[in-house]
């Protein structure tokens, strides 16, 4: 069984888990998209509004994602369930495939027929990866491996996050995350507007106020018609490129067929049912306690891990361990009044596993994270 089916903490030691603080505040500027291509001028206020009460249109469509995080190579996670319950080695397969998306292009298929009614499916070439939800039902399903994961879930639950280093796979799930917190460190303007899978879009820019973050920008562009999100582009301030470019390569706004949303597990499928509450009865500290130390883009995650994860680990360690292990070992050592540890820098963020088990994260310089951890 995987380290990180054992010990599901460990997949709060990967930093990309920064991306979910990509969501900021908003100053509102006075400034209009521009009626390009027909369309009726909006504000960035209009826009956000139009966003956050887009409601469940249906749609399908191809989505194009486009991962540069400047990561070294990071051991595969694995383990898990479609909601991030269950510390079985079942269904690995799906969850391996999920968060291999972690750097690289990808392509998904989505299908969305409500707010219950989801499936997503990323397309490679050793097989294909599907997370199905209807109703209450939510299927993880691995062709690699011809296993599955099935769990019943509430109205509440999101069964697409498998973890808490999930990236978006969807422009919607990019812009929810670039939205999820508004306050005033965010100066949200227009920029004219585009087209994304051939449908004409007003251009929603967010972008931090002062420095010390390392987003530059978050780019949404927003349909029309429908005002769902066709393309997000984050930025860093460390390179021109997008950072995190997901988007719509074709769409159709219609409802998908209802069968879209029914799974039956093929033959020969190795199925599990996770219990709920399983990965914390295995593991108590599987969802450690996070302090959130300052705000908007500038927010720094500190949390508390495994002791044998920080600094070199075990000697002797083996598989995912003996991976993790050495990566760590290949990390710059730094230090300072809050302790020792290493330091993990990417195109968008930055983080710090200290040798006294600890973890900063942020969209930050390493400085903010040394703050961060001197006052926890």
């Amino acid at each position: 069984m995987s380290v990180f089916a054992d010990r599901p903490t460990l997949r709060w030691v990967v930093p990309v888990a920064a991306v979910a603080l990509i969501g900021a505040g908003s100053l509102l500027v006075s400034q209009e998209a521009s009626a390009d291509a027909g369309l009726t001028p909006r504000t960035a206020a209009q826009l956000l509004v139009d966003v956050q009460n887009a409601g469940h249109q249906p749609f399908s469509g191809t989505v194009t994602q486009q991962v540069d995080l400047g990561l070294p190579e990071i051991p595969s996670l694995s383990g898990g369930s479609p909601s991030g319950v269950g510390g079985s080695s079942a269904g690995s397969g799906a969850t391996t495939a999920l968060t291999s998306v972690l750097s690289g292009t990808h392509t998904w298929r989505v299908w969305v027929g409500g707010p219950t009614q989801s499936r997503l499916a990323l397309v490679g070439g050793s097989g294909e990866t599907d997370v199905i939800r209807n109703g209450s039902d939510v299927w993880l399903w691995s062709s690699a491996d011809t296993s599955a994961v099935h769990e019943t879930v509430t109205a509440s639950a999101n069964p697409h996050a498998t973890s808490p280093t999930d990236l978006p796979r969807t422009p919607a799930e990019a812009a929810q995350k670039a939205l999820a917190a508004l306050d005033p460190t965010t100066t949200v303007t227009t920029s004219g507007t585009a087209v994304v899978a051939g449908r004409p879009a007003y251009e929603l820019v967010l972008a931090p106020k002062g420095g010390g973050t390392r987003v530059a920008q978050v780019r949404i562009a927003v349909d029309a018609a429908t005002r769902v999100p066709l393309g997000v582009e984050v930025f860093s301030t460390k390179q021109a490129n997008p950072v995190i470019d997901v988007r719509f390569s074709s769409v159709d706004m219609g409802a998908p067929d209802a069968s879209r949303f029914t799974f039956t597990p093929p033959p020969g499928t190795t199925v599990t049912e996770p219990k709920a509450g399983a990965e914390h009865a295995a593991d108590p500290a599987s969802k450690p306690a996070v302090k959130v130390v300052g705000k908007g883009w500038h927010a720094v995650a500190v949390a508390t891990v495994p002791k044998q994860v920080a600094g070199s680990g075990s000697a002797g360690a083996t598989g995912d361990q003996g991976q993790l292990t050495s990566l760590l070992a290949s990390l710059p050592k730094v230090s300072g009044a809050w302790g020792n540890g290493h330091l993990l820098e990417g195109t968008l963020f930055s983080a710090v596993l200290t040798d006294d088990g600890r973890v900063a994260v942020g969209a930050v310089e390493p400085t903010a994270l040394y703050a961060a951890l001197a006052s926890s």
